[in-house]
């Protein structure tokens, strides 16, 4: 049981270093183009290229955990793996698919870090906005 807590932690530092990484290369991205956003169309590129490179990063994470559930024998198969990873990260829990006894620990750690990579996500998506807000003359927003 040990084993598969400290199994556990370290794909969870692992999507911590993976959103870290994701969203500090994408801040630099909206720091350097931020200026020249005024528009509405430029806007809303902005926030679409920024959720799919969100949601890219959670497929990621997502991808981490399914493979270490095939690596380990837990789940036999990769489709089947992302299915399942996809449902537990997200907090979905269908319950078609289970862990076995030994790894179901697993399983609620990677529920615990999606429910965490996806508030982060929710704070940086917001955090840009009010950026964006904040930057443009008050008669723009009126």
């Amino acid at each position: 049981m040990i084993g598969r807590l400290f199994a556990g932690c370290a794909l969870m530092a692992a999507c911590v270093t993976v959103h870290a990484a994701g969203i500090t290369w994408a801040l630099r991205r909206v720091r350097r183009s931020a200026p020249s956003i005024q528009s509405f169309w430029r806007s809303l590129r902005l926030f679409v290229l920024l959720a799919v490179w969100m949601v890219l990063l959670h497929l990621g994470e997502i991808s981490l955990w399914a493979g270490s559930y095939v690596w380990n024998g837990a789940i036999g198969d990769l489709p089947t793996a992302l299915y399942f990873s996809a449902v537990t990260y997200t907090t979905t829990g269908y319950g078609d698919v289970v862990l076995p006894p030994g790894y179901r620990l697993e399983g609620g750690i990677e529920a615990l870090t999606g429910i965490l990579m996806c508030g982060w996500s929710t704070g940086f998506f917001f955090a840009i906005v009010s950026r964006l807000v904040d930057a443009q003359p008050s008669a723009a927003r009126s």
